[in-house]
């Protein structure tokens, strides 16, 4: 991935991913691997990804500031009854 990728962090200085067991690679590699991908809140958006293991994560970001890259708010695996109704919307899609 080309763009900068900054990450949130809490107050110990870690990037607040790591308190939901997401590295910052997994999330790289979530967002290179893209499922759905759809505004959020405050000007954020809201991605489903898998990385290269099979995880499934939800990525919170938003542009950053300085418009060079983005920024990452948190990510964390999505929850089973979000995965059943990702992977029907998925299949239905495919369907068309």
């Amino acid at each position: 991935m080309a763009m900068k990728v900054r990450f949130h962090l809490d107050p110990d200085g870690e990037p607040h991913i790591h308190s939901h067991g997401v590295s910052e690679e997994e999330v790289i590699e979530a967002m290179e691997n893209r499922l759905e991908e759809f505004p959020g809140s405050k000007g954020s958006m809201v991605l489903i990804g898998r990385t290269r293991a099979g995880r499934v994560l939800r990525v919170i970001y938003a542009p950053s500031r300085d418009g060079d890259g983005i920024f990452v708010i948190t990510a964390y695996d999505l929850p089973p009854k979000q995965y059943r109704a990702l992977l029907h919307r998925l299949r239905r899609r495919h369907k068309r």
